[in-house]
């Protein structure tokens, strides 16, 4: 989907968060991708986990950390690059252009705001807010 579609859509409010993301799909990339540093159960116990600088954060809290609501756009903006973190080396992961596609997707924050995204990243984003306690 270009850009301007999506955002048409999202101003329509025809492309909201249920529409744009598969958790199961999610659950799968992230197996793939994630759980070597984040762990099978996104808990930070991955087998890398031990040997890296800073420490891995347990995703299931990201929603009890932000005052009950889930960090959609910290999420997206860690994963794609938009906010760095250091222990991803700049973008992150270190798969280079894996997440991104020439779909865009538009997710809501909880206040309201779209975040364009890959559908990979929105898949992830949909597993992640699945596994939140």
């Amino acid at each position: 989907m270009r850009p301007i579609l999506a955002l048409t859509l999202a101003a329509l409010g025809l492309a909201g968060s249920a529409a744009a993301q598969d958790a199961a799909e999610g659950r799968l990339l992230f197996t793939a991708h994630c759980v070597a540093c984040h762990g099978p159960q996104a808990r930070g116990t991955g087998p890398m986990a031990e040997i890296l600088a800073i420490p891995t954060p347990d995703l299931t809290g990201l929603k009890a950390r932000n005052g009950g609501e889930f960090p959609v756009w910290r999420v997206v903006s860690r994963i794609d690059g938009r906010d760095p973190l250091l222990a991803h080396g700049g973008e992150m992961p270190i798969f280079g252009g894996f997440f991104e596609r020439d779909e865009e997707v538009s997710l809501k924050t909880a206040g309201g705001q779209p975040v364009m995204t890959s559908r990979p990243i929105a898949d992830i984003v949909a597993f992640l807010e699945s596994v939140q306690e």
